[in-house]
């Protein structure tokens, strides 16, 4: 893929830079000084560093550090942690059943450090920033822009996971940095947190360009896209108790005209086939932001995406590890259509894929993007099929009677991939899109049913349908047949469908949970709208009968919506922060 900005170069640049300590009692040849920073060119190069802030290097388990979306997947109803077993990475068990979670739970900590270790490489960059003249660097406001971003990006991301977080903005002395609380003295509620993201993002899409020379480089509307998710969030007010109590439809009626900037843009639109979002080195229309990964690129190994690399099967000869993140049997049957192609809201897991050697053979029909998100045993692999064809077999999951036989896809790559690099860990290259058009459509129709114009997203759900529908090209066997039964249909309201609100809402939510499906979003969605705790229960009550591991699973409400908040961090605050209630 392409490097961002030739990203190494700088980055190790600055790696050998910041690394020289003054050892001697001598003037010192490697430091970062205030002058040679002052520089244009190396000012540019701490913005690159800010790009980088996650540590893309050997040897695996980045993702330990991380905030990459498949670990927030096994929290919610779409997928099991996988690997070899429960006690393989058993901090991930822990935080999939809930109830065995305490603050010094590990896998957490890292996440939190290596969060706050980007927004410190994003503050830096603007501090220097904005010690340079206006006339000496025309880019100064836009570079200003992409830091108070990702500044807002990364803030925004632990604040989805902890809720209650220091926001640490630039121009503050470590003495300062320590004594800001995670969560104020009197706070009745976190949208004094949501607000300062809100100002980062909206500094961001005011001053920066509709489109980006270098890419990477985040644009207005990859920033309107951002501050539209933070109003979605702000709208639905939580209390202290972490219950939504409001929705509050100012906030909504704000989303919504960003959300009409981004789509009146022109610059995006649906991509012709949902595969393309999905697949290595291709162009998809819809991909408003990504996160650039590349191979060689000069560099021993290349900006990989480490993040994923556990999610690859346990399946020589084609890839060594390691069979994390594994489809859900509830997720996989919420893919099921009636006679109309419409979901089965409230029978689809009443018969389920497990111990059914039927249910993909002439038994039921299925929304086509379960071909793109699950591999099935006895389909091909990631679209492998006239060109190298391979069937994904049984023999690709490490542990099949603990985690069934399905594997995600989405992030993974073709088994003859060039972005394919086998370090034990399958890293990969594939960029990692962090936001599509597809999710602003979907966003302007929830705001429209909660403003009651109900009517006026149905079109919207319907065309985000109409194309998974178009979607099917890719999903044949080698002679061309279509590997399953797919059918999709659309609303008609008083045809098929009564499109009420309480309807179209229900509607909503399952087209969110079927279109990005194994990306991270659904757990995020379920505590946004307030339904994480009826959604999760149904969800344990039926799964623990399928797997018994799941016995122990327990979501309370009121605490199992957010992690806890590392317990070294709270001893190193010194009395700046306060644990998340109920650890």
């Amino acid at each position: 893929m392409n490097t961002l900005l030739k990203s190494a170069v700088y980055i190790v640049l600055l790696a050998i830079i910041l690394s020289c300590q003054d050892y001697l009692d001598i003037k010192p040849k490697g430091v970062l000084t205030d002058e040679f920073v002052g520089k244009i060119e190396n000012v540019e190069g701490l913005v690159i560093a800010a790009y980088s802030f996650i540590q893309k290097k050997r040897p695996c388990c980045e993702e330990l550090k991380s905030l990459n979306p498949w670990i927030a997947s096994v929290r919610s109803d779409d997928a099991y942690k996988g690997g070899g077993g429960l006690d393989d990475q058993s901090s991930w068990y822990q935080m999939e059943v809930f109830s065995l979670v305490s603050p010094s739970v590990n896998n957490n900590n890292g996440v939190w450090k290596n969060g706050y270790y980007g927004i410190s490489r994003a503050n830096t960059a603007i501090s220097k920033l904005k010690e340079i003249n206006d006339e000496d660097f025309a880019l100064k406001q836009t570079r200003i822009a992409e830091m108070r971003f990702l500044r807002g990006w990364l803030h925004f991301k632990l604040k989805m996971n902890y809720k209650w977080i220091p926001y640490i903005t630039d121009g503050l002395s470590p003495q300062e940095i320590k004594k800001i609380p995670n969560r104020p003295d009197g706070a009745t509620n976190d949208l004094e947190i949501w607000q300062k993201i809100y100002e980062d993002f909206k500094f961001a899409s005011e001053n920066l360009p509709e489109k980006q020379n270098d890419v990477g480089r985040i644009n207005k509307y990859g920033a309107k896209a951002y501050l539209v998710h933070a109003l979605m969030w702000m709208a639905y007010e939580q209390d202290m108790d972490n219950k939504v109590v409001n929705v509050n439809k100012s906030r909504l009626e704000e989303a919504l005209q960003q959300t009409d900037d981004i789509i009146n843009s022109g610059l995006y639109s649906l991509a012709p086939d949902f595969s393309l979002n999905f697949m290595y080195n291709t162009f998809s229309p819809e991909v408003i932001w990504a996160l650039q990964f590349s191979v060689d690129d000069g560099t021993p190994y290349g900006n990989l995406n480490a993040g994923n690399s556990l999610t690859a099967p346990w399946w020589s000869p084609y890839f060594s590890c390691c069979d994390f993140h594994k489809p859900s049997y509830n997720m996989v049957n919420a893919f099921k259509v009636d006679e109309n192609g419409l979901p089965l809201f409230e029978t689809f897991n009443d018969q389920s894929a497990n111990n059914n050697p039927r249910f993909f053979k002439g038994e039921n029909s299925f929304d086509p993007r379960i071909g793109h998100t699950v591999a099935i045993p006895g389909l091909p692999w990631k679209y492998q099929n006239q060109s190298n064809p391979v069937l994904f077999d049984s023999t690709a999951s490490r542990q099949s009677a603990v985690y069934g036989y399905f594997h995600s896809m989405k992030e993974n790559v073709r088994t003859d991939s060039p972005g394919l690099v086998d370090l034990f860990w399958m890293f990969n290259s594939k960029d990692q899109a962090e936001v599509r058009y597809d999710e602003v459509l979907l966003w302007k129709a929830e705001i429209l049913i909660e403003l009651g114009r109900e009517k006026e997203a149905l079109s919207i759900i319907n065309d985000v349908r109409k194309r998974a529908g178009q979607s099917t090209a890719k999903l044949v066997f080698e002679n061309g047949t279509p590997t399953l039964d797919y059918q999709i249909g659309l609303y008609e309201d008083g045809v098929n469908v009564k499109w009420t609100q309480d309807f179209a809402r229900k509607a909503l939510r399952w087209e969110r949970r079927l279109e990005f499906a194994m990306e991270g979003r659904r757990f995020f969605d379920l505590v946004r709208w307030g339904i994480a705790e009826e959604t999760m229960d149904t969800y344990f009550a039926e799964e623990k009968k399928r797997r018994s591991w799941l016995e122990i699973a327990d979501f309370t409400s009121g605490r199992d919506e957010f992690r806890p908040i590392p317990q070294a961090q709270v001893n190193l605050s010194e009395g700046a922060y306060v644990q998340n209630p109920g650890y």
